[in-house]
C-alpha cells in the first residue's frame, strides 16, 4: 500500500511534458530543391539556346541518319538531323533538323542545303573525308531573302562564295553549251573566278549563268566589259590564214568563260554587284560594235530561200547594216499564191551621215529618229536601192540579203504591213538568168522546125540537081571546048608563020612584038585563068555543096 502511494506521489511529482508547435526548415528538402533548381536552369538554358527547327526535302536519304548526321558550314556544326521521313507521294524524303540559335538569322529562301558525299566529277574531287566520317549536310548561308523554315536540298553541291571577297555577275546566253558549275572564268589567260550556278530566265527562253570574280580582279569588270564563251577551240579561216584561239587545256575539256574590255570603251565605271552581261559565243563576236537604235523592215521574195536563216547579215556594198530576224511563208487566200516574208533589222547608227562636207557619226553626235530614218530610206529607194538574195558561202549554201543600187529597177510603192515598212526587192541574178532562158525557150518553141525541115530537104534536092548539071558542064568544057581551043590556036600559029614568010609587012604587023600578037597572048592567059577558076569552083562545090545556101565558112549569113 505504501508502495502504491509512493508511486503515485512520484508520478505526481514528475514534470509534465509541454507540447509546443515549432516551424523550421528541414535539411532533408535541400537536395530536391537544388535538383529542381538545376533542372529548371538546364531547361531554361536548353530552351534559350535552342535554334529553329527546319525541314529539308531531298531525293533520297543516302548516307543520312537521324540524331547522327550533322549540318556543317566550313566544318563547324550548325545543326543536327533529328528525323527522316518519306514524303506522302513517295517522291523523296523530308529531313527534320534542329539548328543552333546563331543560325536563326540565316534561315531564309536564299540559303542553300545539299548532301556532302565523296564525289569524283570532271576536273573535281571532293568530299573524300566523308568516306570515314560519313555524309553530312552542307549549308551556304545567306543574310538576304525572306525568312523560311522549308527548304529544297540541291542534288549537286554549289560553289560556296559566302564570306569571300569579290563580286557576283549574271551572264545571259542562248544555250549553256559545255559550261557547268565550277567552270573557270579567265581574265587574259589567268583564272580569276568561276561559274557558281545557272538556270533559265523567267520565260525559259535563255540561260542565266551566275559567276563570281575573286578580289581584286572584280575591279577589272567595267560596265562595258565583254564576256565570251572560251570553251573548246576557236578556229578562224580568213584571208590572213588560219587562227586558233583557246584559253587553256582545262577550258577545252570542261569549258570556261573569259572577259576583257573592248578597244573602244564608252565608260570606265566599274560594274556593280549582280550586273547583267551578255555572253558572246566567241571572242570575235565581242569585237563587234553594239548599237541601241534598231529599225525593222519587211521584205518579200518569190524564190527559194533555202540557206537564209535568222541571223543572216544584211549588207550594203559589202558592209553589214543589220541582220535577218525572221523568215516565214505567207499564203494569199484570195489567189492562193505564196511568198516568203523576211523581217530584217537595220541599225541606222552604222551609217555615218555627211552634213556640209563633215562626217557626223550617228551614234555620237546625232541619233536619227524614226521619221528621219524612213525619209532617208525612201530617198535611197527612189534612187534604185533594192534588196536581193545572194549566196554568202558556196560550200554551205548560206544566203544573205544584199542592198545595192539598180538603175533599171522598177518603181517601188510605199507600203506598210503589220506596222513594218515594206522594203522593195528584186530577183536574184540566177533567177533572172533562169527567167531569160525561159523566155528564150518559149520563143524557140514557136519556130516551125517541121516546115523548115521540109523546105531544107527540097533545097537539098535542088542543090543536088544543080551540082549534077555543073559536073556535066565541067565535063563538056574539059572534053570538047579545050581541045577545040588548042586546035584553033595551033592553026592560028601556023597561019601567022605562013603569013610571016610570005609578007614581011604582015610579019611586022603580026610578029611576036606586034600589038596583035600581044593581045592574043593576053586573051589566052585570061581564058586559061577562067578555065582554072571553073575547075576550082567545081572542086569546091563537090566538097562543100551547102555553101550555095549558107555561103563560105566564116561569112555571116
Amino acid at each position: 500500500m505504501n508502495e502504491g502511494n509512493s508511486a503515485k506521489e512520484r508520478v505526481d511529482q514528475a514534470p509534465q511534458a509541454q507540447i509546443r508547435t515549432k516551424r523550421s526548415f528541414s535539411i532533408v528538402w535541400v537536395v530536391p530543391i537544388v535538383a529542381l533548381l538545376i533542372g529548371g536552369w538546364l531547361a531554361y538554358k536548353a530552351w534559350s539556346e535552342k535554334g529553329p527547327e527546319i525541314k529539308i526535302s531531298f531525293a533520297s536519304a543516302d548516307g543520312l541518319e537521324a540524331n547522327k548526321t550533322k549540318i556543317k558550314y566550313k566544318d563547324v556544326e550548325v545543326g543536327t538531323v533529328t528525323a527522316i521521313v518519306l514524303k506522302e507521294d513517295l517522291s523523296g524524303i523530308i529531313v527534320t533538323a534542329e539548328m543552333t540559335k546563331d543560325a536563326d538569322r540565316y534561315m531564309n529562301d536564299k540559303t542553300l542545303f545539299w548532301v556532302v558525299r565523296a564525289r569524283v566529277a570532271a576536273g573535281e574531287v571532293s568530299g573524300l573525308g566523308t568516306l570515314f566520317s560519313g555524309a553530312y549536310i552542307g549549308i551556304n548561308p545567306s543574310t538576304e531573302g525572306k525568312p523560311s523554315h522549308q527548304f529544297t536540298g540541291l542534288e549537286k553541291p554549289p560553289v560556296v562564295t559566302a564570306g569571300m571577297a569579290g563580286r557576283h555577275y549574271v551572264l545571259t546566253a542562248d544555250t549553256l553549251g559545255s559550261l557547268d558549275v565550277g567552270s573557270p572564268v579567265y581574265y587574259r589567260g589567268i583564272k580569276v573566278g568561276q561559274v557558281i550556278a545557272y538556270d533559265f530566265d523567267e520565260k525559259a527562253e535563255a540561260v542565266n549563268l551566275r559567276v563570281f570574280i575573286n578580289a581584286p580582279y572584280h575591279e577589272k569588270v567595267m560596265q562595258d566589259t565583254r564576256f565570251w564563251n572560251a570553251s573548246g577551240i576557236d578556229v578562224t579561216l580568213n584571208t590572213e590564214g588560219v587562227k586558233v584561239d583557246t584559253q587553256s587545256l582545262v577550258s577545252i575539256m570542261l569549258g570556261g568563260v573569259a572577259f576583257d574590255l573592248p578597244e573602244i570603251v564608252a565608260t570606265d565605271q566599274q560594274a556593280e554587284e549582280d550586273r547583267v552581261f551578255k555572253l558572246y559565243a566567241n571572242h570575235e563576236l565581242t569585237k563587234e560594235k553594239t548599237y541601241a537604235v534598231k529599225r525593222y523592215y519587211m521584205m518579200y521574195f518569190g524564190q527559194n530561200v533555202r540557206g537564209l536563216t535568222a541571223g543572216a547579215p544584211v549588207e550594203i556594198m559589202g558592209i553589214k547594216l543589220g541582220e535577218v530576224v525572221d523568215v516565214k511563208l505567207e499564203m494569199n487566200q484570195d489567189n492562193m499564191s505564196v511568198r516568203i516574208a523576211v523581217l530584217a533589222m537595220i541599225e541606222p547608227e552604222r551609217i555615218d551621215t555627211v552634213v556640209e562636207g563633215q562626217v557626223a557619226h550617228a551614234g555620237k553626235d546625232h541619233v536619227l529618229n524614226e521619221q528621219e530614218v524612213r525619209d532617208n530610206m525612201r530617198k535611197l529607194v527612189a534612187k534604185g536601192l533594192r534588196a536581193q538574195l545572194k549566196p554568202g558561202n558556196l560550200l554551205t549554201g548560206q544566203l544573205y540579203v544584199d542592198l545595192d543600187f539598180y538603175k533599171d529597177a522598177p518603181p517601188a510603192e510605199n507600203q506598210t504591213v503589220n506596222g513594218y515598212p515594206v522594203f522593195p526587192t528584186i530577183p536574184a541574178p540566177l533567177e533572172q538568168i533562169v527567167q531569160r532562158v525561159s523566155r528564150i525557150l518559149e520563143n524557140f518553141e514557136k519556130i516551125p522546125f517541121e516546115e523548115i525541115g521540109k523546105d531544107l530537104q527540097a533545097t537539098i534536092v535542088t542543090l543536088n540537081a544543080t551540082l549534077k548539071e555543073l559536073k556535066s558542064i565541067s565535063g563538056s568544057v574539059n572534053a570538047e571546048t579545050l581541045p577545040r581551043v588548042n586546035t584553033a590556036l595551033n592553026d592560028l600559029q601556023k597561019t601567022l608563020e605562013a603569013a610571016e614568010g610570005t609578007f614581011e609587012g604582015v610579019k611586022a604587023t603580026l610578029g611576036p612584038d606586034s600589038p596583035l600578037s600581044y593581045n592574043a597572048g593576053v586573051i589566052m592567059k585570061e581564058l586559061s585563068a577562067t578555065i582554072r577558076s571553073v575547075r576550082s569552083l567545081m572542086d569546091y562545090l563537090e566538097r562543100e555543096p551547102q555553101s550555095l545556101i549558107f555561103g563560105k565558112e566564116g561569112e555571116k549569113p
